[in-house]
């Protein structure tokens, strides 16, 4: 009976210990397959989102393309409309003038003088009327002349270029990025004082970040002579506008590796933002991206690739993040799987324990009882009662039917 008991103990843990050995099989796969399911999300909306952006981009392109060309045609249909309106006017105030010249001169010899001044009056108070409305339209051209300059001052400035670009690769950053994730105006040099516009926190040793810089330059006066070069077909100021460019951008890339790029608390390279697109293909066209690696570490990007580089490493901190879940994952399995064996081997001793003890029963109700029963028949029997009252078991069989 008692081995039977104990079979059913065994058995019970045992499939006690299938049920958690399954559970934990269960949810190892589980784990597996929601990692795996949120990384495949993961990388389709990150997908999706970086088509929408780039559909977006081209759509804001095209919106500012058409833009400006529906304002450049509505500039040159106003002024159309104030030279018309200016000669129709002159016009109709010469031949009003004409006309009331001749009427004046009809009405010397038959009016009176006070005549004569009223119409006087008349005609310099239209006169004046119309050079009012000249000098309103004169005005309204001098405004458009005047907002015209200012946009060519603030494209011609240099500082002011510097913070436009500035301003559009910030949009970029925040559009992509968390705050947590980089910095502005950074001091990546220590003690330098030369702070980059931004600086991207990549993981490094001992859990202390290091610096991507990221700085904007925008070399507008190179590019549009360029750009005028290539209008002007004149191969040689092709040529001399090329090198023009291709100096300035040196001069850019080694300023940032001066001032921003120090290893290892940044990154080995640094990379120089173009806010326009063309300007960045006029930069690849010039094969500047190798030369630039080359000589100063400086990877230039316009806001296309800048935006794919951002989501590459945005994707990279995800996949980052996933795989110190799934080490934990790993050392909690191992520690159940040291616990389980530690476990197995107490059961283990425990049940050599039992059998051990029941060995010892067996030992002492067979072989011990049936010797003391053979040196007892030897000896006279008495009648139970008097045994009873001799060996005084009266109060021992009251406290065993208490118990």
């Amino acid at each position: 009976m008692f081995q039977d008991q104990q079979d059913k103990i065994s058995k019970i843990q045992l499939e006690k210990l299938d049920i958690i050995t399954n559970n934990l099989v269960k949810s190892f796969d589980t784990l597996q397959t929601h990692i795996r399911d949120s990384m495949d999300k993961d990388l389709r909306e990150r997908s999706e989102f970086n088509k929408n952006l780039l559909d977006n981009q081209k759509a804001l392109r095209e919106e500012i393309n058409k833009t400006l060309v529906d304002t450049n045609m509505q500039t040159e249909l106003k002024l159309e409309n104030i030279r018309k309106t200016l000669e129709q006017s002159i016009r109709s105030l010469q031949e009003e003038n004409s006309k009331k010249l001749d009427q004046m001169r009809d009405v010397v010899d038959e009016k009176l003088q006070k005549t004569l001044e009223e119409r006087l009056s008349k005609s310099f108070s239209t006169v004046s009327e119309r050079l009012e409305a000249v000098h309103k339209g004169l005005g309204e051209m001098q405004s458009i002349a005047t907002s015209v300059g200012d946009l060519k001052k603030v494209l011609s400035n240099i500082k002011t270029r510097g913070t436009l670009g500035e301003i559009q690769l910030q949009n970029i950053i925040e559009e992509i990025m968390s705050r947590s994730q980089y910095e502005m105006n950074f001091e990546t040099k220590k003690g330098s004082g030369n702070k980059v516009e931004f600086a991207v926190k990549l993981p490094g040793p001992d859990k202390e970040p290091v610096y991507l810089p990221i700085d904007s330059k925008f070399p507008l006066d190179k590019y549009h002579k360029l750009l005028d070069a290539y209008d002007g077909g004149n191969n040689a100021e092709i040529s001399a506008a090329q090198k023009e460019l291709v100096r300035a951008l040196k001069e850019s890339a080694k300023e940032i590796k001066d001032k921003y790029i120090d290893v290892p608390y940044t990154t080995e390279f640094a990379i120089m933002f173009l806010p326009i697109e063309g300007l960045y293909a006029e930069a690849v066209k010039l094969d500047l991206i190798g030369i630039l690696q080359r000589e100063y570490k400086v990877n230039i990007a316009g806001p296309t690739t800048l935006t794919a580089l951002l989501n590459s490493l945005q994707m990279g901190f995800r996949t980052l993040a996933i795989q110190e879940k799934s080490k934990e994952v790993w050392e909690i399995l191992e520690a159940v799987k040291t616990e389980f064996f530690k476990f197995g081997k107490v059961l283990t001793k425990a049940q050599e324990k039992i059998n051990s003890a029941n060995k010892d029963l067996d030992e002492l109700v067979g072989t011990r009882t049936r010797a003391i029963q053979r040196k007892l028949r030897k000896i006279g029997t008495t009648d139970e009662l008097k045994s009873v009252k001799l060996l005084e078991l009266d109060s021992l069989n009251e406290d065993i039917d208490s118990e």
